[in-house]
This record gives structure tokens, sequence and C-alpha cells, in this order.
């Protein structure tokens, strides 16, 4: 008797235990943007040129306010002198607004007499909904009659920024934990089942998010809002994922007669070495980001990594625990079955194909992943165009448009150069005369043409317009070219957006290029211990690599349909981290089912096994995961939006083609040798008494 109370306390208490933590721990979830920060400075590669001209810029005193550009435009006709004096004397009025620093410069006309221009400076500490409310008001003070008022710059993209991602913690954990919770309500037909995996899930990201609150409260990681809903998504994702594999195992146990205490035992035992394996994949994976040169990509590293740890924990502790309590109970109306009922079903029938015909199918779902994979290289990821950052229309871009179209391309964006005090007046000659510069002018220490240059440590700042938009390649090449010319001059830097720009992508390109190969090692190790073979992991290694250029492929079909003419730079890394990482998942489980299946039964016998009775589940979790990603597009910026894209159809293609029929042909029509140089395929399968794969499903 105290035996079974024992065995019986340890599942309360792991439950109990994981109820304070939703409790305690659950509202960090919604406290995480308080350690969040979207200024996008602070994202620059750490050793790039354009990020050691902001740190000169900070000795300036440049980077203690965050510039507003305003722009005023005609309805048609020439800004009279009438306007262009309104104009100056709004933005005269403007000290002492919430916000304001300093005294903002005149209103000045532009050339084609169109628009008028002003420059505003706001405090830096101003961010998130402040900043909105500072820029609502500003605004009310500037409209002058007869023309439209935008307002633009740094300031205001910052907070268009804060707009994007205001109520991520709201918005998209809700979009996704209902997309979930509808998944699994059609997948197991029960009332309960579904409720305990979204609550496993959503403990596991209340753990997840306190962890990063502390660490990224003390400046050990840094959180913005694109990695902030990565962690949602992925957390959520990985989590339903765990719990799909670990319950099918359940109720496969139930159903042969199992009581739950002893069901829930074997489907932890068979299940934990999957769980571990698959989350050690994609967590290393994750952390390989900590190479990159980026901050953002070095900041998704270990804040994804704490995210998969605790889907992991959660998915290994909560869920059995619940499972053993509730026993049948938790599946509700539905009964588990089992394992010949529905002899007939679709994975019976997919098994039957690949064991009939394996190298037609194999061959068959090879050449279309080939043919799609060889237009991968031609997908643009050199940047988004500012137009494109925001899948709305946001009103900072309406106002850069309307700069672009009366001012110089490089009107509020200019390209700043660091220089010695010494060689201020040759600098500015130089840059004036580099072909894309409209003019260059040293930066004086009211912010008024005309004035002495301020100098600080015995250099000047010198500010060059550009011609072209500065989100443009043509900016960046005007960039290149200033680069070029500028640095025979002795301790000359070359920095502002355009230039940010240019060496972000540089970084990024460099950062793919170091970082993969370390990924794809990783996994490749983690698959030989688990499978202990050599060709099985270098197979399926194979296979996700192919669907990764495969997506990559159908998106560079899809995205121009979308309205993108190019991706971020860092687009491409992150699909191949999550779709690799995340695609080995599900191989993971089948082949880890495989295995245990063919030192039963044999090679043949044990992938078909394997195929029958993980089809289901594994593909329910693809089917998961997709949503989950797929619910990104909540949140209207295009990096987020195109992530969601690469990786719900890469979930997709890998679960329904890669796993379902390219491994399992591939393995069957290698038989035995798949599984060198371990002898697992050749050995003589114990006598079993289960019923053939035709009878599983």
């Amino acid at each position: 008797m105290a035996r079974r109370s024992i065995r019986w306390l340890v599942p309360a208490l792991l439950v109990v235990a994981w109820l304070a933590v939703g409790g305690g721990l659950g509202p960090f979830a919604g406290k995480l943007t308080e350690v969040s920060t979207n200024d996008q400075a602070a994202f620059l590669p750490q050793s790039a040129e354009s990020t050691r001209v902001l740190e000169a810029q900070e000795e300036f005193r440049q980077g203690d306010t965050q510039p507003l550009i305003v722009v005023w435009t005609s309805g048609g006709g020439d800004v009279t002198p009438e306007q262009q004096a309104a104009a100056t004397r709004a933005l005269a009025a403007l000290p002492g607004a919430p916000g304001v620093v300093g005294t903002p410069t005149p209103a000045f006309g532009s050339d084609d007499k169109r628009a008028l221009r002003g420059v505003v400076q706001l405090s830096p500490d101003l961010s998130g909904g402040e900043l909105g409310d500072a820029l609502g008001q500003i605004g009310a003070k500037l409209p002058v009659d007869g023309m439209k008022t935008q307002l633009g710059g740094p300031a205001a993209t910052r907070a268009d920024l804060s707009d994007a991602f205001a109520g991520i913690d709201g918005v998209l954990l809700g979009v996704a934990l209902i997309t979930v919770l509808i998944i699994l309500l059609a997948v197991y037909r029960s009332v309960l089942l579904p409720l305990i995996i979204i609550t496993g899930a959503v403990f596991a990201l209340g753990l997840a998010c306190a962890v990063v609150y502390f660490l990224a409260d003390r400046d050990i990681v840094r959180v913005d809002g694109q990695v902030q809903g990565i962690l949602f998504i992925l957390v959520i994702g990985a989590a339903t994922d765990y719990a799909l594999l670990l319950t099918a195992r359940f109720r496969e146990e139930l159903a042969g007669g199992a009581d739950r205490y002893r069901a829930g035992r074997i489907a932890l035992r068979r299940s934990v070495e999957p769980i571990v394996a698959s989350a050690a994949t994609v967590a290393l994976g994750l952390l390989a980001l900590l190479l990159s040169n980026l901050t953002n990509n070095r900041a998704l590293g270990p804040v994804g990594a704490i995210g998969i740890a605790c889907a992991a924990l959660s998915a290994l502790t909560f869920l059995p625990a619940a499972l053993v309590l509730l026993g049948r109970a938790a599946l509700w109306p539905a009964r588990p079955r089992p394992a010949d009922a529905g002899a007939q079903g679709l994975w019976s029938r997919v098994g039957a194909l690949v064991d009939r015909r394996p190298r037609l199918v194999w061959v068959a779902s090879v050449l279309p992943l080939v043919a799609l994979a060889l237009l991968a290289p031609q997908l643009n990821a050199r940047g988004v165009p500012l137009d494109e950052t925001f899948v709305n229309d946001a009103p900072s871009v309406s106002a850069q448009a309307a700069l672009s179209e009366h001012f110089p391309g490089g009107s509020g964006q200019p390209a700043v150069i660091v220089a010695p005090a010494e060689r201020a007046t040759a600098i500015v000659d130089k840059a004036e005369a580099v072909k894309g510069v409209s003019e260059a002018t040293a930066v004086s220490a009211g912010g008024r043409p005309g004035d002495e240059p301020k100098v600080v440590d015995g250099r000047v700042l010198v500010e060059a317009t550009l011609r072209d938009a500065p989100d443009s390649d043509a900016a960046q090449e005007t960039v290149q070219r200033l680069r070029a010319t500028l640095h025979d001059e002795d301790r000359v830097l070359v920095g502002g957006y355009s230039a940010q720009r240019f060496d972000t992508t540089e970084t990024a390109e460099q950062d793919t290029l170091l970082i993969v190969p370390v990924v794809l090692a990783i996994i490749l190790l983690i698959l030989i211990v688990l499978l202990r073979s050599l060709a099985m992991p270098v197979l399926l290694v194979a296979t996700v690599a192919l669907n990764f250029l495969a997506v990559l492929g159908i998106s560079t079909l899809v995205f121009p349909l979308l309205g993108f003419t190019g991706s971020d730079a860092s687009v491409p890394l992150y699909g191949f981290v999550f779709l690799v990482a995340l695609g080995v998942d599900y191989n993971i489980f089948l082949m880890s089912r495989v295995r245990e299946e063919t030192a039963r039964h044999g090679a043949r016998e044990g992938v078909l096994r394997g195929l029958v009775t993980t089809g289901g589940v594994i593909t329910s979790a693809g089917v998961v995961l997709a949503a989950t990603f797929a619910a990104l597009v909540v949140i209207p910026l295009a990096f987020l939006v195109q992530i969601a894209f690469i990786v719900a159809v890469g979930v997709l293609l890998d679960t329904l083609v890669v796993r379902s029929l390219l491994v399992p042909a591939l393995v069957r029509d290698l038989g035995g040798r798949a599984w060198w140089p371990s002898r697992l395929g050749h050995d003589h399968p114990k006598p079993a008494p289960e019923p053939s794969p035709a009878h599983h499903r």
C-alpha cells in the first residue's frame, strides 16, 4: 500500500511544482518587453567600420539624441514664403515639447520648390509608447496651411518598430495557442489531452521567459522584438512536438493493455532519448549563432536554447506526470485503439508503396527537390528596402518616400565621416567629389550650416548627403566609393545608415559561411551518438540540407508574388538553423523508432514499422510547428513574415515528403547498409509476435 502511494506521489509533486512555476513565472511572458530593445543600432556588427563611426558619434554626443525629420509637401503648387515662415515658426515653438532636445533647425525648401524639411532632435530615453505619444504631440504642433505634414527619420522608424511589436506578448501568443489548440482537438478528438499539452507548453514558456528576463535584466543576454517573437513560437511549437511524441507512446501502451503507471513509465523511457537528442540538436544549433558577429544573431542563440531546454523539461516531467494521474481519462471521449486497428489507413498504404517500389519513391522525391534547390542561389538576400521593411504602410516609410521625391535620396540619413580636424576642409571637398554624393558638410556645435565644426579629440564629423535613397544598392555603392577615396587619409572612417546596411549584409554573409558547417557538424555528431551509425546520420543530414535549399528555391519564386523584392541578409541563416535543426528533429523521431524496430525485426521490417507507427504523430507535429511559425505573420515586419514562410513551408515539406517518403525509401533501398558500420541491419532479428506492417497504422 505504501509503495503504491509513493509511486503516485512523484507525479503529483511534479504537477504541483509545475503549477507553481506557471502561477509564479507565467507573468514574465508579458514582462519580457520591459527588458527588450528595438534600437537597431545595438544590433550592428561589432567590428564593422560603421559601428566604430557610431561610437565616435556618441563621443560627439550625437548618440544622445534621435533625429526626427519633418517634411511638408504642397498639394501641387510651389511652396510660398508664408508657408516656409509658418513651418519655421512651428519648429521654433517646439522646445519644451515632450522629448524635444535643443533647438530644431529652420525649415528649408527643396530644389523643386514643392517641399520643406526640418530636423528635430529627441531624447534617446523615449521609446515604445512614450515615443509614439511624443510624436503625436509634436505632429499636432506642425501643420501648415495647404501642406501635408509627415514625420520620418530614425525616431519615426523606431516608433513604427515599437508599434509593430506592440502587444506581441498578447496577440502573437494568443494566435499561436489558439492555432495549436484547434489542431490538437482535430488530431486527438479529445477534450482534456489538448488542454494538458497546451498547459505544459505555456508552463515551459513562462519558465523560459523568466530565465531570459533575469539574464536580460543583468545585460547577460540581449532581447529585441524579433528574438522575443521567435522565442514564443519556438517554445510553443517545440513543447507541443515533444508532447505529441510522448503522448503517442503513452496511448500506444494503454492500447496494449498496460495500466496508466506502466504506460507512463514505458512512454517516458522510450521517448526520453529522441526528445533529448532532438532538443540538443536544436539548442546546440541555435548556440552556434554565438559565433556570429551580429549582435541580434548572438542574442537569439542563448535565448532560443533556453526556450528549447524549458520545452523539453516540461514535456519530460509535467506531461508524463499529468498523463499518469489522469490515465485513460486524459483521452476522453476518444479511446486508445490497438496498434492493428485501421489496417487500411493512410500510413499503411504509404508503407506498402515504399516497400514495393523504394527506388522509384526516393527518385521521384529527390528530383523535384533538386530542381527547386537549383533556384536557391537566385534568392536576393542583400537586404530589404525601407518601403518593404513593414508589411503595412508605416508613417516613417511614407515620410522617407516624400523626402526622396523632393530632396536628395539620402536626406535625413546621410553618410557620416569621422575625420581629423586639421583635414576637415579637404575631407569635405574629397567627399563632395565622389560620385553619388550630393553635398558634404562638417557638423557644427549648434547644428547650423556655416558655423565652426565641432572638434572632439582632434576629430570632426562630416555628413555627406547621398543622391540615392539610403536603403538602395546605389547608396551602398556610393559608401564603398567614399571609403575607397577617403581611406587614403589617416584616421578616416565612413559610417551612417547606408554603411550600416552594407556592413550588416557583408557580415551576415560571412556568418553564414562560418555557422552553416558548424551546425551541420553538431547535428552529425548528435545523430552518430543517437543512431550508433555513420551512414545513416550522413544520409539524414543530406536530406534535410536538400530540403532547406529547396525551400529557398520556393522562396525565390514566391517572395516577389508577396511583394518582396529582397530579403534580409540574415534570413537564409535563420532559415537554415531552424529548418535543418527542426528537420532533423522529425528524422530523429522516425529513425529512433526505426532503430528500435530494426533491432527486433530486421532492416526491412524495421523501417516499415517505424514509418507506419510514427507517421501520424510526426505529421501532426509538423503541422503544429508549421502553424505556430506561421503565427509570426501577425507581426507586420518583412523579416518575420519571410522567416515564417520559410520555416512553415520547410517543415511541411520535410514531414510530408522528406521524412514520409524520401528517407524511408532510401533506407528501404539500402537495407542493412544504411546502418554501417553497425551490424544492426544485418543481425538476425529476434522473433516477435507482432503482426506485419500492413497491420499497423
